[in-house]
């Protein structure tokens, strides 16, 4: 399973929310018996762990297609080589 971990210094983040998205998340960190700030940050990494990483899974049935793995690595040499174009 891919994990990330955090570590090093802390940082404040300054975030402006609604009231309701305040209450929202005050009352999952208290069923969590987290403070507001743990919550959030314990949320945000559980997102980035769960949907923005390829689980183990996904990357077998990646490695199984032919095509897929011709097409990413066509794509890292272009990039590689510069070969490319920025659209914007």
């Amino acid at each position: 399973m891919n994990t990330i971990e955090a570590g090093g210094d802390m940082k404040t983040l300054t975030l402006r929310i609604d009231d309701s998205t305040y209450e929202i998340l005050k009352k999952a960190a208290e069923g969590q018996r987290r403070t507001i700030s743990n919550f959030i940050e314990f949320a945000a990494m559980s997102y980035v762990a769960s949907d923005l990483i390829a689980s183990d899974e996904e990357m077998a049935e990646t490695r199984k297609d032919p095509t897929l793995l011709r097409n990413i690595r066509t794509g890292i040499k272009d990039a590689r080589e510069a070969n490319y174009e920025i659209v914007s």
